[in-house]
């Protein structure tokens, strides 16, 4: 948190290269993600609370979806690459 009010644009609390002090809220070692806010008055879980529960995403253990679309065309000649192998010269 940057504020105890909604911040629109960061860039009108802090600027790169500013100096702040922090609070660690919270470490996500499985997302290698790291809570901080610059309330230090807030106490560690109060925003979870807050937003209803926490960062934690359902995880879904199903297999990746197969590409949707066309399915690959068989290697053999086509009409435009019967074509295109004329207009280039090159005989396949």
């Amino acid at each position: 948190s940057l504020s105890n009010k909604f911040v629109e644009d960061p860039h009108t609390v802090v600027k790169a290269g500013d100096i702040v002090k922090v609070k660690v809220l919270e470490v996500d070692l499985q997302r290698k993600r790291i809570a901080l806010t610059m309330r230090l008055d807030e106490q560690p879980g109060e925003t979870n609370a807050r937003r209803g529960g926490g960062n934690e995403r359902p995880q879904n253990n199903r297999p990746a979806a197969k590409p949707r679309g066309r399915e690959a065309q068989p290697a053999g000649n086509s009409a435009m690459m019967d074509a295109l192998a004329a207009a280039m010269g090159k005989k396949r």
